[in-house]
């Protein structure tokens, strides 16, 4: 009989254990694209016009080797009288991760000392630059609706 408790006792601090581990760091599959996650971005909340960067535009701006990067998406204004900009990047490797980030926290920088004798509103803006990162995707905001922007780009890591 009381092999028999011990057994249900077990089995039964099994299920607590199981059931309060749920796994609240566990990395989360993103099936979309870099560029598709931007595209909801922008869909979703109104930015100006923006371009596309290239790999090499990639190095000049950020300084970042594209062969550290699975994925990324990288939108800049169209013309330089705005500062918003969205950069998204999928690291290879985890070891990697904070230079991204020390690399779009520069380029934040950058983009701050470009206009703070130019346009004083953009200025602020930049100042309010944002920089997440979950498991290994880096994303960096300039936006006066960067908010709005990081909600969007949550519910991509959503579990499903």
């Amino acid at each position: 009989m009381k092999k028999m408790w011990m057994m249900v006792l077990t089995a039964m601090l099994a299920m607590v254990i199981a059931a309060c581990s749920d796994n609240e760091s566990a990395t989360v599959e993103v099936k979309e694209s870099a560029k598709e996650i931007a595209d909801t971005m922008v869909t979703e909340v109104e930015q100006p016009a923006q371009i596309e960067l290239s790999a090499e535009q990639l190095k000049e701006f950020y300084n970042i080797d594209a062969e550290k990067l699975e994925d990324f998406s990288v939108r800049m204004p169209m013309m330089n009288v705005k500062t918003n900009e969205i950069a998204i990047f999928k690291v290879k490797e985890a070891k990697d991760v904070a230079e991204i980030e020390a690399a779009a926290k520069q380029r934040a920088e950058n983009v701050m000392k470009q206009f703070e004798q130019y346009l004083p509103d953009q200025y602020e803006n930049a100042k309010n630059y944002k920089i997440v990162t979950k498991d290994n995707y880096v994303l960096m905001v300039i936006s006066e609706s960067a908010e709005e922007l990081i909600n969007v780009y949550d519910r991509f890591f959503e579990k499903k």
